[in-house]
């Protein structure tokens, strides 16, 4: 006996169908739309590439200094970011210089929007300079040649800002913080503070299973490849190839997500795509010099912080010759820069904190969670929290004593201490760290740096055979006509290209989307046909993260495989017994200056008045809370306007919190007894000075436990102990406000 099959009610078939014919009306529309945005993009790239010098700046500037004028020309240049209306800059504090990477893409991508590194400066009342450069390089132009006119520009900067109270603050994106930390090591007497950005210093370092990217130039042998590219552009790398790169390292965002995305939401998410794939899209040169270097000595032969990079008059770049405070931000959501290429420069260079302090250095890191790559100095929220914060508390920054510190951040809330001493909507402070907080991120083995040292030696001997047996045979045959023609037919740019009005498929489509958004019928949230499709892109996307997963796994255990094999190891001279290490030892002559400036600072422990013994008592009470909070600097800046009488400038106050700290450090007892001799006779001017101590240390947390000892100490130093020490002023911020 048959029996019906179930099947869903009329009006149930009626209602599925109806969403079916909606979802269809949309996803065609949808298409139309998305196509035309394709359309868009290929009309805006090629305008955006007509142009002499394009930049995705959304601010007005005005050219100071262009590079290609300058007696060894550079195609970079020097400008000014006019603030918007509205914006007010102090002329008294330092100003800022923004410097993008010449990475593959052209400049501006530091001040594209409002919220930018850019924007939060000014906001910060910060004038603002920006380095760009022009989509081709100047004949003969090197990174020596860079730096020395960015040195030029620098030296303008502070021309133009002699009131400022403090050297530029430079910040460095990407391969313009490598660019950056090099020109600084070289003249450090040009910067205030450094900051940089997604910026790999380390590049060897890692951990296994999350980074591969340090892995290509091995599995490709070496830097010959990067020659060849060189040359087969007579004399030019097309950066276009350093963006596909770029796009290898995710390509299910490369080959759908990003797309898709548009496609979803085309009637949202168009203008913010365009407004990104026009930088994207803007592709610029280096000569064969300048990529050379990078990949050779900076990306394979990881000589930056080893000392090994040596200027045209012999002078080593020294990272260690830098005098301003370095901030480094990574994050750990970065497959390009993770924090321990971005870090570990620290322990090639030093063997503990007591060492970084002896160089009079300043490092502050701040390690984002999530946050990718281009985020790091593209995102909003980014620019709103850790740069705005780095823009409005640079003084603090640059006044901290010497060390290793953490930058962190805590959400400004109604229960915050003291809120109206913070700017922003972040409370900032920098807490201390050894090098072993940095030893946790992970890193390599000594099998590791063996390996890495196998695929430099490798490539060395592979360039060298390129460049004596097939470099000739190249550069005879290419002419600057067919380099410009391979440059042309790079698929990064055909695909701008096929989909622009120039291709007469697409000339007709403006029209078509102009109909439909006048007749747009976007489906219902909760069409079942909308959920399908959401749930077959996540397929798709996790199938091509697996893809990629798989790969990097393949790609690691190729170059672990390959470059530890003993023989290998042999032929090119890596010895598989010794303990390898970058770390430098100490140079002789900086020992020599170090234990002078040692004696020095032991003499004067005694020397100094009321100033010195009041910044040396607060340096010994803070001092055991181990970190500095931008809400006590805060009241310490409003504790000197007040003071008009003995008012110092920001570096006379940095030098005298330098010395304090040292003499702390190199004799504690010593400079703690020292300071009742330092303290005038009259009482009252005793307890104006430990008030104000009172008041800064109470400004970021209360007053307990081993701070509160440590006060009570200094109370009886400042001859204040019992009725005197309790009757101080306590910190009342509404009576200092600015």
């Amino acid at each position: 006996m048959a029996t019906d099959k179930p099947r869903l009610p009329d009006d149930a078939m009626s209602g599925l169908f109806a969403k079916a014919v909606e979802y269809m009306v949309d996803a065609g529309q949808r298409s139309v739309l998305f196509l035309d945005v394709m359309r868009q993009r290929g009309d805006q790239y090629r305008e955006h590439v007509a142009q002499t010098a394009p930049h995705v700046l959304s601010y007005a500037a005005e050219l100071v200094i262009d590079g290609r004028t300058l007696e060894q020309p550079v195609n970079y240049a020097l400008v000014r970011i006019v603030p918007p209306k509205g914006t007010e800059i102090d002329l008294e504090r330092r100003p800022f210089i923004v410097v993008d990477p010449r990475a593959g893409h052209g400049p501006g991508i530091g001040g594209f929007k409002a919220d930018s590194e850019i924007g939060v400066a000014m906001k910060a009342g910060h004038p603002c300079y920006f380095i760009g450069f022009l989509p081709d390089p100047m004949p003969g132009q090197t990174i020596e040649r860079v730096a020395r006119a960015e040195a030029i520009f620098i030296e303008k900067v502070i021309e133009r800002h002699p009131e400022a109270d403090g050297k530029p603050c430079v910040i460095g994106n990407c391969q313009a913080g490598w660019a950056m930390m090099i020109l600084a090591s070289l003249r450090p007497e040009l910067f205030g503070p450094v900051i940089v950005a997604g910026a790999p210093l380390a590049y060897w370092a890692g951990v296994h299973g999350k980074n591969p990217m340090r892995y290509s130039g091995g599995l490709l042998g070496g830097s010959w490849l990067t020659a060849l590219t060189s040359d087969l552009g007579a004399g030019k790398f097309d950066g276009a190839w350093l963006v596909k790169n770029f796009e290898s390292q995710n390509p299910s965002n490369t080959l759908w997500t990003k797309q898709y995305n548009v496609y979803s939401k085309v009637d949202t998410e168009a203008d913010r795509y365009l407004e990104f794939e026009r930088w994207w899209g803007g592709h610029v040169n280096l000569n064969a010099e300048e990529i050379q270097f990078i990949v050779d000595e900076l990306f394979i032969g990881n000589n930056l912080a080893a000392g090994r990079i040596t200027m045209s008059d012999g002078t080593a770049v020294d990272l260690r010759n830098i005098r301003s405070p370095i901030v480094v931000f990574c994050s750990k959501g970065d497959n390009v820069t993770p924090p321990q290429q971005a870090l570990h420069w620290i322990l090639d260079l030093y063997a503990d904190v007591d060492e970084i302090r002896a160089y009079g250095q300043t490092i502050v890191y701040t390690v984002h969670e999530s946050i990718g790559h281009l985020g790091i100095f593209v995102s909003g929220g980014v620019a709103k929290k850790e740069h705005a914060e780095f823009s409005s508390n640079i003084d603090l920054i640059d006044v901290l004593p010497p060390g290793l510190y953490e930058a962190t951040f805590e959400a400004r809330g109604a229960g915050t201490m003291n809120d109206d001493l913070a700017a922003g909507q972040w409370v900032m402070r920098c807490e201390a760290r050894t090098l072993d907080d940095i030893r946790a991120m992970g890193g390599n083995s000594p099998e590791d740096e063996r390996r890495f040292e196998t695929a430099k030696r490798v490539s060395e001997m592979n360039l060298k055979a390129y460049q004596t047996y097939v470099q000739p045979w190249v550069r005879s045959m290419v002419t600057p006509q067919m380099a410009e023609r391979m440059r042309n037919r790079h698929p990064l740019r055909t695909q701008y290209e096929n989909f622009s009005s120039q291709n007469p498929v697409m000339a007709g489509l403006q029209n078509a989307a102009d109909k439909v958004r006048q007749e747009r019928k976007p489906a219902a949230a909760d069409n079942p046909f909308l959920a399908f499709q959401e749930m077959m892109s996540r397929q798709i996307v996790s199938s091509l993260d697996q893809w990629r997963d798989s790969q990097e796994a393949l790609s690691e255990a190729m170059f672990l495989t390959i470059y530890d094999s003993p023989a290998l190891q042999a032929a090119v001279g890596v010895d598989r017994q010794a303990a390898p290490s970058r770390r430098r030892e100490m140079d002789p002559k900086h020992r020599q200056l170090l234990q002078t400036r040692i004696a020095e600072l032991k003499s004067k422990i005694g020397s100094g008045g009321i100033r010195e013994a009041g910044i040396r008592a607060l340096l010994y009470v803070g001092s055991a809370r181990g970190m500095m909070d931008e809400r006590s600097l805060e009241a310490l800046r409003r504790l000197r306007q007040d003071d008009v009488a003995t008012r110092i400038t920001l570096a006379e106050f940095k030098m005298l919190v330098r010395e304090q700290f040292f003499m702390l450090l190199l004799d504690r007892e010593a400079a703690l007894a020292a300071i009742p001799k330092l303290l005038p006779e009259n009482t009252d001017e005793r307890r104006r000075v430990f008030a104000a101590i009172h008041e800064v240390l109470s400004a970021s947390a209360e007053i307990s436990g081993e701070v509160a000892k440590r006060l009570k100490q200094v109370a009886g130093l400042f001859g204040l102990d019992g009725p005197d020490a309790s009757n101080v002023r306590t910190f009342d911020p509404q009576t200092r406000a600015s």
